[in-house]
């Protein structure tokens, strides 16, 4: 975390001491005095005897706060494209090489303490705190070079540090009170060029040779003001070829597959390609992008190999001018090989050419090469090289091999390795370099973190040595990504593991675990078929023999191939342990969530075995009672029958008794027989059928009853419901309580029946008062009891009770969030959805802008 305001200005207090302490030299250049004196702000030692905890600044912070400062103007450093891992991906940054050594150098002298850890993604990660030591020299360094820091590492106008975001796809820099710029570290500059297509002689197998667009080279000197900064150049190469190689896991038949998708053995070989693939193969007309690639096929051995040039045409800015033709070589081992002579980069035709430029140029070849290959592979390798590079593929990183016929200024092995300027500019185009040798008087070979650079008049002498070691670390770089996927999987596994422990508490648990699983299983099961792609290769490719003459031995022994292919072999055989593990552990993990699957059932039917229990003895009861109401209903409609009669023919009372109905009665009632009976039978019917239509009507209101049923699963803050249930009248409350669970059933009616069209509803809330789970909400409403004009339908009641629901805020969002524990590549898919989105969004926006 980024220091505090008000501890910088503590830490801040040498700018008020004599200009005398202001002016004393630190024995340090201008921009290590700027870049000591950045990272004493962003960290500190905790002091002794207090529970403060010590303050680091992360590597990949530190590399965009000091391409903020060259930006900005303080730090006079150069800064080149380089390929570097952020959060499972990987992405182009301008790195300063001068910087990075700085800071080297600043640790050697005991000014910087170093940290080594670890990245969630299994990265070594690197942190800085400034020493005791150079707390110190801190305070001597002057306030004009403090001040000039401070442009970069506060937010505009105020004292707040600015600290390093990264949202999956940029760098920003925010402050404590909303500040927030983008960093532009992930742009990097395109240069203009010019190449051909080049492949060694020792992966040809007859054909034509390769086209030279060496007429075409002043073509890239027309637009020489591109949006470069001014570069200090140290080394410049005459006569450069590059050579970008990769692994990609192939086979005899892929091979077979690929010559009859180019089109190998046809009459008229190769065209234009495309990755696209036609969902509608028997249409008529389909549209495409014109920004496709030409291939014209070389030669080819149907089940071996493949050579043919690619030409480029994928679109630049008006600024650009780049006339990109590939030399491409496929090999069954999985060998991929992309070459090109570069005939001129920006003015510099053939020779002299900078380092500067050739670093943006391998960028440019890196990322082509990547969209060549892709489009031409079947979708069963692609699926392979997204699996091991997390969904991202198309950044993988590759190895380079820069031949140059010579360079200037020509010096020892040793004196590049100078711990300077000159060490700083090899790295830009083969990484942190290794090791330098002198191979033979005229000729130096340097190693790099990812490539290699070969000059000398006699460098392409070497080609066959020269490919085969680069068949070897391909697989190299392959197996560390490789493996770097397992420890990937593994953690995804562990995660699985979690959740299924954890699975009792989370209702939506079991669909999660049942998709991951799958998901695994597929992964190892792709993640096998590589490791047999790899051993295979390793058996087949060959080792070339020692050359006779002493600048081969020198290389041969220096490249070390033969030691190289055992330990890849062994690595590989190691890898297999890794996934007999991994196929172990999701054995487990199957089993495991067959016990949570289980113990659902067993919940599940032991809850529908007591409902039915229930359902069994309440039918039973209505039966008896409704058999028992019907004889009531009857036996009591007769009584109040003969009881209305008794109160006509009564002896206390009667119309009977009457002159006008004496002789009625005399002569109908007493003197006819039965006459009185079926007038009592027809009262008894009458009183009989009046109580029946009113009980039929009362029913037929209550059967108008309209039930929902929704199931929640979601996670609530438990306060704020309890809070809702206390304000209502519960009609029913269970509980059940377990090891586990807490879960509850409450029942209420609720009273405001103006809210719900003059029907009142009763509601029953079922969830988990311990895991502050909300399982599901059941509504009873009886429709015939609400007014017609504003009866609620089944739809209304659902928006009704979760508009309530949504007033309260009583979603607990953040527990919901289960993001943090999504598969790898799952995650990955997440952001790329999200920067596509924002992508649609920012060209939506331009288009109107365009259009006003």
């Amino acid at each position: 975390p980024p220091r505090k305001p008000e501890d910088d200005e503590n830490d801040s207090g040498s700018d008020t001491e004599s200009e005398e302490e202001e002016d004393e030299d630190t024995g340090l250049t201008e921009n290590q005095n700027r870049l000591l004196y950045m990272i004493s702000l962003y960290s500190r030692k905790a002091t002794a005897g207090t529970d403060e905890k010590d303050e680091w600044v992360r590597k990949p912070a530190l590399i965009v706060l000091i391409y903020e400062g060259i930006v900005a103007g303080v730090l006079d450093f150069d800064y080149a494209p380089a390929s570097a891992m952020v959060e499972n991906r990987r992405i182009w940054m301008n790195i300063s090489q001068e910087g990075k050594s700085d800071l080297e150098f600043l640790r050697e002298e005991e000014l910087l303490n170093g940290l080594q850890m670890s990245s969630m993604s299994f990265q070594p990660l690197t942190c800085y705190q400034i020493s005791d030591k150079g707390k110190e020299l801190v305070k001597r360094i002057s306030r004009k070079e403090k001040e000039s820091v401070h442009e970069f590492v506060y937010a505009r106008g105020t004292r707040e540090l600015l600290s390093v975001h990264w949202d999956g796809r940029n760098f920003y820099l925010v402050s404590s009170s909303g500040y927030k710029r983008k960093s532009n570290i992930t742009d990097t500059e395109d240069v203009s060029y010019v190449s051909s297509a080049y492949i060694p002689q020792c992966l040809r197998y007859g054909g034509r040779p390769t086209m030279s667009n060496a007429h075409r080279a002043h073509e890239s000197g027309v637009n020489v003001s591109a949006n470069l900064d001014e570069l200090d150049e140290v080394i410049t190469l005459n006569s450069v070829s590059i050579i970008v190689a990769e692994y990609i896991p192939f086979g005899a038949n892929q091979i077979v597959q690929l010559n009859n998708k180019m089109g190998s053995t046809e009459r008229c070989q190769g065209g234009f390609i495309s990755p696209a693939i036609d969902e509608e193969s028997t249409g008529t007309q389909i549209e495409m992008s014109p920004e496709l690639t030409s291939v014209e096929i070389l030669d080819y051995t149907l089940t071996n190999h493949i050579n043919f040039e690619a030409k480029i045409t994928f679109a630049e800015d008006d600024s650009v001018v780049q006339i990109e033709t590939f030399g491409v070589s496929l090999n069954a081992e999985g060998t991929c090989f992309y070459g090109l002579q570069v005939e001129a980069v920006m003015e510099r035709i053939k020779d002299n050419i900078s380092l500067d430029h050739l670093s943006r140029l391998l960028v440019d070849v890196q990322q082509d090469s990547s969209a060549i290959v892709d489009a031409i592979i079947s979708q069963y390798q692609r699926e392979l090289m997204n699996l091991v590079f997390l969904g991202d593929a198309e950044n993988r990183n590759k190895v380079n091999l820069v031949i140059a016929n010579e360079i200037t200024p020509h010096l020892t092995a040793d004196e590049y390795m100078d711990k300077g300027a000159y060490e700083n500019e090899l790295k830009q185009i083969i990484g942190d370099t290794k090791a330098a040798y002198d191979i033979s008087e005229h000729d130096t070979l340097i190693f790099g973190a990812f490539g290699l650079l070969l000059v000398g008049p006699n460098s392409r002498h070497h080609e066959p040595l020269l490919c085969a070691y680069l068949q070897f670390i391909t697989i190299d770089i392959f197996l560390q990504n490789f493996f770097a996927r397992i420890w990937i999987l593994n953690d995804d596994m562990q995660t699985t593991n979690k959740i299924i422990l954890e699975g009792d508490k989370d209702p939506r648990a079991l669909n999660r675990i049942r998709y991951r699983i799958s998901k695994l299983a597929k992964d190892i099961i792709l993640l096998e078929e590589i490791l047999s792609f790899m051993l295979e290769a390793l058996e087949i490719i060959e080792i070339p023999p020692e050359p006779p003459e002493q600048a081969g031995r020198s290389l041969y022994e220096r490249l070390e191939i033969a030691g190289m292919r055992n330990q890849l072999v062994r690595r590989a055989m190691d890898l297999k342990k890794n996934i007999a593990g991994s196929h172990r552990l999701l054995d487990v993990l199957r089993e495991m969530s067959t016990s949570v699957s289980e113990s659902k059932l067993f919940l599940l039917n032991e809850s529908v075995d007591l409902n039915t229990k229930r359902m069994c003895s309440l039918q039973e009861s209505n039966e008896r009672a409704a058999g028992s109401l019907v004889i009531l209903q009857t036996i009591f409609g007769g009584i109040l029958a003969f009881q209305i009669l008794d109160r006509i023919t009564g002896n206390s009372w009667s119309v009977s008794t009457s002159a006008w109905f004496s002789s009625f009665y005399n002569s109908v009632i007493v003197n006819t027989p039965f006459v009185w009976f079926l007038i009592s039978l027809f009262v008894w019917a009458v009183v009989v059928g009046i109580t029946y239509q009113y009980y039929a009507g009362r029913n037929f209101v209550k059967a108008g009853l309209t039930t929902i049923r929704l199931k929640m699963n979601r996670k609530v803050i438990m306060e704020k419901l309890k809070k809702f249930l206390r304000l209502k009248t519960h009609s029913y409350e269970e509980r059940n309580y377990d090891d586990v669970n807490d879960v509850v059933r409450i029942t209420y009616t609720d009273n405001l029946k103006k809210d719900w069209g003059g029907s009142k509803p009763t509601i029953t809330f079922e969830y988990d008062e311990r895991n502050c789970v909300l399982f599901s909400i059941t509504i009873e409403y009886n429709r015939r009891m609400a007014k017609k004009a504003l009866v609620f339908s089944a739809d209304e009641l659902r928006e009704k009770i979760m508009e309530e629901l949504n007033t309260l805020d009583l979603w607990d969002v953040t527990a919901e969030d289960k993001t943090k524990e999504d598969l790898a590549a799952d995650k990955r898919a997440t952001i790329e959805r999200l920067l596509e989105l924002e992508e649609n969004e920012n060209e939506m926006e331009e288009a109107k802008k365009k259009a006003t």
